[in-house]
């Protein structure tokens, strides 16, 4: 169980301003990545101890795992953050491996393709104040994605629930 003043101490590890473009992350290595798509909560830790976490918005079909490339939804499971985009279209984004081999499988078992490009992203000003809005990524605000990008390396674990 995670306690109040373990959010408190990690709220205050390792992150500092910058003149020039995003903050410098000194803190404790972000080692797994927890979503809670139901509670549209995310977490970021180090071992067991909760370092920040985030409110975020889904895919505009956001119950249930992707199971096919356009459906909206967000995977549940067991992944890697496998890329780090600081060009992205929406303001920064980090990469989700998704599709990973069972997933392919399933698809193709269904006849479908499985879609790709899942990311945890920012969010541009036209969808700023809409729910659940992406095509199965999780966005954060610009200056939330601006901390996470900061503190999340390519390789880190990513589980996402439901």
């Amino acid at each position: 169980m995670i306690s109040r003043r373990t959010v408190v101490v990690g709220a205050a590890l390792g992150l500092a301003g910058c003149t020039s473009g995003l903050p410098v992350y000194t803190g404790p290595e972000v080692t797994r990545i927890q979503v809670f798509k139901g509670d549209r909560r995310m977490q970021l830790l180090h071992h067991r101890s909760l370092l920040r976490e985030y409110t975020f918005n889904l895919g505009f079909a956001p119950t249930g795992h992707k199971e096919q490339e356009g459906d909206g939804r967000t995977p549940e499971g067991a992944y890697l953050i496998d890329r780090r985009n600081p060009n992205s279209s929406f303001h920064l984004s980090l990469g989700i491996s998704y599709p990973n081999s069972d997933d392919v499988a399933a698809a193709r078992a269904k006849g479908v393709e499985p879609g790709g490009d899942i990311f945890i992203h920012g969010t541009p000003d036209k969808w700023a104040a809409t729910p659940d809005w992406t095509w199965g990524c999780i966005a954060v605000t610009n200056s939330e994605m601006d901390e996470i990008f900061a503190m999340v390396q390519t390789g880190t674990k990513i589980f996402l629930y439901t």
